[in-house]
């Protein structure tokens, strides 16, 4: 018997659904711990209870960051900025929950290949390597709120890597079925999030400017007086980038973001549901916030129109450089709608020619990488050769 096989077999089953985890929290704590504390090399076999078990920390981890970024935004439009804020706190125990299970998975190698496992661990030291120099960042420069800073996209570059190892191991081992999409669209749709989180600062500061142009401004006196003693203007403070920004950065990462997930999740409507599902969940924000007096945010409605032509193109097998042109222009033309209805950030309308052909290009890209050598490789566990190492998914 080897030692993978006489550690697996010391390990009780995982319980079978958190009812039952709550009925009996200390067996449920010997075996989490019995279980991550079993040494073996990525690719073991792992049940489908361990696995849901395993990702769904993942789920719990991101979300917690996602309710804690998503309130970190309008508090930074309302108060000045403290490293042990409420959304800061609620974040970080997310950030907390995803180390733990990165040091699981890599431990006791269950639920991943070597490759999830790298993407998993060189993304989370990514990300806790940002977190001192945003610190430090904001030390040095004062208030900083802006979302487009250096230090703040290393923490959204090492959240995209933990998050790619999370999809792939998830993807990989998990077996076919209802739970299998549903987890999987739950990833993207964190995924997603974190590539449009920068826009969010344009998407509140435009809504924030105009309550402080007519005289109605939600955010605190000592905020204004900060920014102001540095030099900021209101409109430089709330809107801190070009115009071009948002709609380069809504099409050619967030609808490109959506156009991969449609390959990879396979389902007819992915995009549309996850932008469904994320503008949902912002409505939702938005509300609370709102009743809590906190400043509001324009949510990214022209995005619909940009999903549901993605998903329509994948399942025609349109190729990215004819759809990617017209896809974007609809975009912009529902951008227009909504700022004649409503209103968008600011968006610069002469860029469009130049956003709508870098977005084909990148479709283009995408489509290159999808039939090439490199995405059967990816398509394909890596695990160890260890003896004792399971060398195939468990399904």
């Amino acid at each position: 018997m080897t030692l993978d096989t006489r550690s697996a077999a010391a390990v009780r089953p995982a319980p079978p659904s958190v009812r039952a985890a709550l009925r009996h929290p200390v067996a449920a704590l010997r075996w989490l711990w019995a279980y991550a504390m079993t040494p073996g090399a990525p690719g073991r076999p792992t049940t489908e209870p361990e696995l849901r078990w395993l990702y769904g920390g993942w789920l719990l981890a991101f979300a917690l960051k996602m309710l804690g970024s998503s309130w970190d935004v309008s508090w930074h439009f309302k108060w000045l900025r403290d490293d042990l804020a409420p959304p800061h706190l609620l974040n970080s125990a997310g950030t907390v929950l995803v180390v733990a299970l990165v040091v699981v998975h890599t431990y006791s190698g269950r639920g991943v290949d070597r490759r999830a496992l790298r993407w998993m661990q060189w993304g989370t030291a990514t990300f806790l390597v940002a977190v001192p120099v945003d610190i430090v960042n904001h030390r040095v420069n004062g208030l900083d709120i802006t979302s487009w800073s250096p230090s703040h996209m290393i923490l959204y570059v090492g959240t995209a890597i933990m998050l790619a190892g999370a999809i792939r191991g998830w993807w990989l081992y998990a077996a076919p079925g209802r739970v299998r999409t549903l987890v999987h669209l739950g990833l993207w749709l964190f995924f997603v999030e974190n590539v449009l989180f920068p826009n969010q600062h344009q998407e509140y500061g435009v809504l924030s400017l105009a309550d402080y142009r007519a005289g109605q401004t939600t955010a605190e006196p000592q905020l204004l007086d900060f920014a102001a003693a540095q030099g900021s203007s209101p409109t430089s403070f709330m809107l801190p980038v070009p115009p071009w920004v948002h709609p380069t950065w809504l099409i050619c990462a967030g609808l490109l973001s959506l156009v991969v997930a449609r390959r990879v999740v396979g389902k007819r409507w992915t995009a549309t549901v996850l932008v469904g599902t994320y503008l949902a969940y912002r409505a939702v924000v938005w509300g609370l916030l709102v009743a809590t007096g906190f400043p509001p945010s324009v949510l990214p409605v022209m995005l619909v129109v940009g999903a549901v032509l993605v998903d329509c193109a994948v399942t025609w097998r349109v190729p990215g450089w004819l759809a990617g042109v017209p896809v974007a222009a609809a975009v912009f033309l529902a951008a227009f709608l909504q700022e004649f209805l409503a209103v968008v950030p600011p968006w610069e309308w002469a860029a469009a020619p130049f956003v709508c052909l870098g977005f084909a290009l990148l479709w283009a890209a995408v489509d290159r990488v999808a039939s090439s050598r490199w995405w059967v490789r990816w398509s394909t566990p890596s695990v160890s050769a260890e003896p004792g190492a399971s060398g195939a998914p468990a399904r």
